[in-house]
């Protein structure tokens, strides 16, 4: 039930007006029927007694005045179902918006070793499939349950006329088909969360088959066949499991209509005795008749909305397991001041094994970086010196041992802090589609893109550097050159996943990841494998930018040769 009301909270959250609309839409959706039905009553019932006058001020309605207060209640009720629908839509909208920030907000804040573990994977693949509408739909399932409980009293007040009994068997005809709803709810729940990775290894085929990073070596080799039958394998898999699940839940199903159809022809049948005995007037039967085929429909509501928050409360857990994961790289109590002038970067003893692994990356590691100095690190592929970075930055704390920076061991830092004072290039960078100018300008220091300060207020959106800045990182990386060949310089979009985009080769996109790296002017300077990707020329600038950067910074330089 926890689960069920922090959802609720998290609907409200996200629009707190349309949820209030909601409740009153629902309210007024569950009376006017009944007071439709009832309406209804009065009008056969006049015609019956021959009461027809055209009459609006007589004591005792007319068919005249019953006929233009249904048409009414008509008209309000389509009015109310509109003004309805367009509400749910908004609110709907406002919850996707809502739950989609939540989730990328949880995952940005999460530490890097979550990446590592498949579990994770599974975790927010799982929070991925519930989150966009399973807060919705407990709003609903309540709203449903609210709903049908209203009307089911009227339907009660309108039925105990006839007997009490006909209640009972209305009410027992729906019991085997609420138990077979929530069994099913269980069932398929278990289903998908064991097969988790088999649901993840299918989005990964499909992205195989589709996603442009694959595209040229699927050609190449022709492996399109081959992922395509593994594709097809794993559905055939789940899709088999399902439907055996869903053919038994199906004749349960079928069993559950005879008893509700039995349960219709004894109630009915009571009714035409009554009216044939003259013990109730053809508007009675009538509304009766009507009182109990509407309340069989709110009896299932009202069992939909308990299997359906059942059913809800289970899938909705996998969002809010997501949600209260932690990070490990948290601000100590009493952060120290990251210093203005730093001089020295070392890593003394440093250990560090990756989640789950079973051998070290690093073995009692030391390293000293000053100054004035260029540091190269060169190594062989496995050797860890990508991993030194990650730890330089505090994406990964080490197993032992500890990194200081002017001889402070850098878990006294705030993590933002500390890498606001580094210049990185990855040697797996980041191709952001976005204009040539945002992928150098997302390098800036961080201070300039302050997170929110509430959950209500929107993140930032736009970075801009000063132009000097700028302007001054094109020049030492390189990539001026780069601008210089696009149709609208540094304003032009890059890739080609957008119209109007323009794609660069590796050694262009390496030189914009440099610029990314410089343009904060930081202390630190970080380049893993820099020159991978460059010709002579791009390479020789490279060499000289160093030189003149050497003085000012600290640089670490990874290589393999």
């Amino acid at each position: 039930m926890k689960n069920l009301w922090k959802a609720l909270l998290m609907v409200r959250r996200c629009d707190p007006w349309s949820f209030r609309r909601r409740l009153l839409y629902e309210l007024l959706q569950s009376l006017l029927p009944l007071l439709a039905l009832y309406i209804l009553k009065l009008l056969i019932d006049s015609v019956t007694t021959n009461n027809f006058q055209f009459s609006f001020f007589t004591f005792h309605p007319s068919p005249f005045t019953l006929l233009i207060a249904l048409c009414v209640v008509f008209l309000f009720n389509r009015i109310v179902s509109a003004l309805s629908s367009v509400n749910n839509d908004v609110l709907g909208q406002r919850l996707i918006d809502h739950v989609s920030d939540l989730l990328q907000h949880q995952s940005a804040r999460l530490d890097m070793q979550y990446y590592d573990t498949p579990a994770y994977h599974d975790t927010l693949h799982r929070a991925q499939q519930e989150a966009s509408y399973r807060p919705l739909q407990i709003l609903s399932n309540f709203m449903a349950l609210g709903g049908s409980m209203v009307s089911i009293i009227g339907v009660v007040a309108m039925m105990i006329t006839a007997s009490w009994w006909v209640i009972v068997v209305m009410v027992a005809a729906v019991v085997p088909g609420f138990a077979v709803r929530l069994y099913k709810a269980r069932r398929i729940y278990r289903f998908r969360r064991e097969n988790t990775q088999l649901y993840r290894r299918t989005s990964y085929y499909s992205a195989i088959l589709t996603a442009r990073d694959f595209a040229k070596e699927l050609r190449t080799f022709n492996l399109a066949p081959l992922f395509r039958g593994r594709f097809v394998e794993v559905r055939k898999e789940l899709v088999s499991h399902l439907l055996s699940i869903s053919r038994r839940l199906g004749m349960l199903e079928i069993l559950c209509a005879f008893i509700e159809a039995a349960a219709m022809f004894a109630i009915v049948w009571l009714l035409l005795k009554e009216a044939f005995a003259g013990a109730i007037t053809i508007g009675t039967f009538v509304m009766l008749f009507e009182a109990f085929r509407r309340g069989q429909g709110y009896l299932q509501n009202l069992v939909g909305g308990i299997a359906g928050l059942y059913d809800n409360r289970l899938f909705i857990g996998n969002l809010f397991e997501f949600l209260q994961l932690e990070p490990t790289i948290v601000d100590p109590e009493e952060p120290a001041e990251v210093p203005e002038e730093i001089t020295e970067v070392e890593f003394r003893g440093v250990t560090f094994r990756y989640p789950d692994m079973e051998r070290d990356v690093l073995k009692d590691f030391s390293l000293s970086a000053r100054k004035g100095d260029i540091t190269r690190i060169d190594g062989h592929n496995g050797f860890g010196k990508s991993t030194l970075v990650k730890l330089l930055l505090r994406l990964y704390d080490p197993t032992e041992g500890a990194v200081f920076v002017n001889g402070i061991d850098i878990r006294r830092f705030q993590p933002r802090q500390l890498r606001e004072r580094m210049g990185v290039l990855f040697q797996d960078f980041a191709r952001f589609y976005c204009t040539m100018g945002e992928n150098i300008a997302f390098g800036h220091s961080a201070s300039d893109l302050q997170p929110p300060t509430s959950d209500l207020q929107p993140p930032t959106s736009d970075l801009q550097p000063p132009t000097s800045d700028l302007s001054r990182a094109l020049e030492l990386s390189g990539a001026d050159k780069v601008a210089d060949t696009l149709p609208h310089g540094t304003d032009t979009l890059l890739g080609r996943l957008f119209d109007g985009g323009s794609e660069l080769s590796m050694g262009q996109w390496q030189r914009v990841a440099l610029a990314r790296a410089l343009v904060s002017d930081a202390p630190i300077l970080i380049l893993d494998e820099p020159s991978a990707w460059l010709d002579h020329d791009a390479r020789q600038h490279l060499d000289n930018t160093l030189q003149k950067l050497k003085d000012d910074k600290i640089l670490l330089i990874i290589t393999h040769s």
